[in-house]
């Protein structure tokens, strides 16, 4: 199979094969991270531009280690300091950075929609690094990778994405992929942060961890998006944790080999307990690393690079 994408702006635009390609290709660069000299040609002489318009660690830092792991130049947008603080538009400010010769685009935005304008407009390649709620595919990618690596297949696994599930991006990528791929995913969390339209995903609606966690093999823990909600939707961050966090007793209760993942930052004490994130039914960090050969990945392939690595 070869790869015809352009961009990478979700992954409800990608079909099973392309989801797994993605995946395949991931497993292939990871072994370059472990390499004394950890770079690869595959992007030598290509020019990797980050907008981001929201702050990030994780993401950022792990798009800018991809594009240089891969041998590419690398830009890094500082929106304080830009033109659009003078009034110049978003189109404008890219198609600018686009005329320096600039191969591909990065961008998180806090508004819904914006990588998919910047295709519209530009020639390059976009990769969408999270648009407002609407979707981030390279984290989806990512802890679908982990879920993958860890118990083999994804065929018939049992998914619990609890927590925040009406502003999340992560949450929607996730669903789009996993069920894809042949996966059966709950979503879990208090009435007022899941909307019911999210049925129509195909996914299970629980309002009960304590009985989820006995039935799933993986657990996914979102943060609690405080900017986001403009007001909160729930009593206080102690009753969630209460009914919604992972914590000692509720990993008693899975089975041994229940996987917990987050896709970080975490509140610690808030959607898991500090004994959950640092047991051994942990992947975060894997993810974390995982993250990384996910977006090397992604870059290769938009690249159209056949370069032997």
């Amino acid at each position: 199979m070869k790869w015809t994408k352009k961009h990478l702006l979700g992954l409800k635009d990608l079909d099973r094969n392309e989801l797994n390609m993605i995946l395949d290709t991931a497993e292939g660069l990871k072994e370059v991270s472990t390499r004394s000299i950890k770079k690869v040609p595959a992007l030598q002489g290509r020019t990797v531009a980050l907008l981001f318009f929201e702050p990030s660690t994780r993401t950022s830092m792990s798009f800018q280690l991809a594009a240089q792991r891969l041998s590419a130049d690398l830009i890094q947008f500082n929106k304080s300091g830009s033109s659009l603080s003078k009034g110049e538009t978003l189109i404008d400010t890219a198609s600018n950075i686009e005329a320096m010769g600039v191969d591909m685009v990065v961008v998180r935005h806090s508004c819904p929609g914006v990588p998919q304008i910047l295709a519209k407009h530009l020639n390059c390649a976009i990769v969408n690094a999270g648009d407002g709620c609407h979707e981030h595919p390279t984290q989806g990618l990512l802890d679908i990778f982990t879920i993958r690596e860890k118990l083999g297949t994804l065929e018939g696994v049992k998914v619990a994405i609890v927590g925040d599930i009406r502003h999340s991006r992560v949450a929607r990528s996730n669903i789009f992929g996993l069920l894809k791929l042949g996966a059966k995913v709950t979503v879990v969390g208090p009435p007022t942060l899941i909307p019911k339209s999210i049925a129509k995903m195909g996914v299970e609606i629980s309002y009960n961890l304590d009985e989820t966690i006995k039935k799933v093999d993986v657990v996914n823990c979102l943060r609690i998006q405080m900017e986001r909600q403009g007001r909160s939707n729930f009593p206080s961050l102690r009753e969630y944790a209460l009914l919604f966090g992972m914590n000692r007793d509720r990993l008693k209760k899975a089975s041994k080999n229940l996987v917990v993942m987050h896709p970080g930052p975490i509140n610690r004490g808030v959607e898991m307990t500090a004994e959950v994130a640092d047991s051994k039914n942990s992947v975060i960090l894997q993810q974390v690393s995982n993250g990384l050969a996910c977006r090397m990945a992604v870059f290769y392939l938009l690249n159209g690079s056949r370069i032997d690595v």
